[in-house]
């Protein structure tokens, strides 16, 4: 069961309530280069980014804001460190949310500012605490940054905020230790009403990155916990986006797109099905193929019917042929090499 928070509108997106969960990214161009941004901008909104954050470490670099917002219709988030008047000319620009933790940037008259501004043009902010750069009393409390340190940590600064009456807050939690990381949404999710931010910071490359952020990401949704979602990886932008989906996909939630259900095989494969998995997944995502139908790719004529039978269309395949099923009923044998199956498969798909 969900665990409802309250509703925070970021632009057009609302997050929270029953809302469903958004898929974001971090823009990872030098900031400097506007032109850079505004095309990566494109290609994440393109692979389907619902919320885009891009840092402005000064006043002068909220042009990069502007120039976002002009260019794809999805939200722009501006990340702040320390600097409050980045803030407030992120503001100024279009930001539609503020990621930046209100202790961190001086005194309070500071925080009062960016918090009357957000107040003003009501635009949320979300705070967010890292496990690596925990304030240095709350660290000194608790030796190590525990989930109970990070919590604290959380409300310390949610508290800085209500202080001076904005309450249109999101917050994420995250550590790149995943145990640690879901520990302390749970708790976090006990003590407080505004909707999460999920993730696991710093996840690494790929191949670990993805297995990271599909334990913690996913084991949060499915104990019902997590407004908004981010995959970190070191890599592109849009392969966190298409991951954060996945992962959305893999845990029960409906969403666009479809699903491969493919077997790992066996020495009963007769034909080059690894090969015809990997192309149909990659024509479809070219393709923004954007129907949600499961697809089954799988080894054997013997038990791929079977095991699929809840697909919406598949093959099992022979020696120079895949036996074409749709919805668990045989339709025809598709004839030829990887490329034709592939094509004749395909072509079948956009018939549904």
């Amino acid at each position: 069961m969900r665990k409802l928070k309250k509703v925070v509108k970021i632009g057009n997106i609302a997050i929270g309530g029953s809302n469903p969960i958004a898929v974001q990214t971090m823009l990872n161009v030098p900031v400097k280069d506007i032109a850079g941004n505004v095309a990566q901008a494109k290609r994440v909104a393109d692979a389907g980014c619902q919320i885009v954050r891009v840092t402005v470490p000064s006043p002068e670099d909220a042009a990069v804001v502007a120039a976002i917002k002009e260019a794809v219709d999805i939200p722009v988030v501006a990340d702040i460190h320390f600097n409050y008047k980045a803030a407030l000319a992120a503001l100024d620009a279009g930001a539609d949310k503020i990621r930046i933790n209100p202790g961190n940037i001086g005194a309070d008259e500071n925080v009062k500012a960016v918090a009357d501004a957000c107040n003003a043009k009501n635009v949320p902010i979300r705070i967010g605490v890292n496990g690596g750069s925990l304030e240095k009393h709350i660290l000194a409390k608790y030796g190590a940054p525990v989930p109970e340190a990070m919590v604290e940590s959380a409300m310390y600064h949610i508290r800085l905020l209500e202080k001076h009456d904005f309450n249109n807050i999101v917050v994420s939690i995250k550590s790149s230790n995943v145990p640690r990381m879901m520990a302390a949404y749970r708790l976090l999710s006990e003590q407080c009403d505004y909707p999460l931010h999920v993730g696991v910071t710093e996840a690494g490359t790929s191949r670990m990155g993805l297995i990271k952020s599909g334990m913690g990401i996913g084991g949060l949704l499915m104990e019902g916990i997590g407004d908004t979602l981010r995959v970190s990886l070191t890599d592109e932008p849009e392969a966190e986006v298409v991951a954060g989906y996945d992962i959305l996909r893999a845990a029960g939630f409906a969403v666009a797109g479809p699903e491969i259900i493919s077997c790992p095989t066996c020495g009963r494969t007769q034909y080059p099905m690894t090969d015809i998995a990997k192309k149909v997944e990659a024509r479809l995502q070219a393709n923004h193929f954007k129907k949600p139908l499961k697809i089954a790719i799988m080894g054997c004529i013997v038990n791929g019917p079977g095991e699929a039978s809840d697909a919406d269309i598949g093959i099992a395949g022979g020696k120079d042929e895949a036996l074409l099923f749709i919805r668990g009923e045989k339709v025809r044998m598709l004839k030829g090499d990887a490329d034709a199956i592939v094509s004749q498969l395909v072509e079948e798909i956009y018939k549904l």
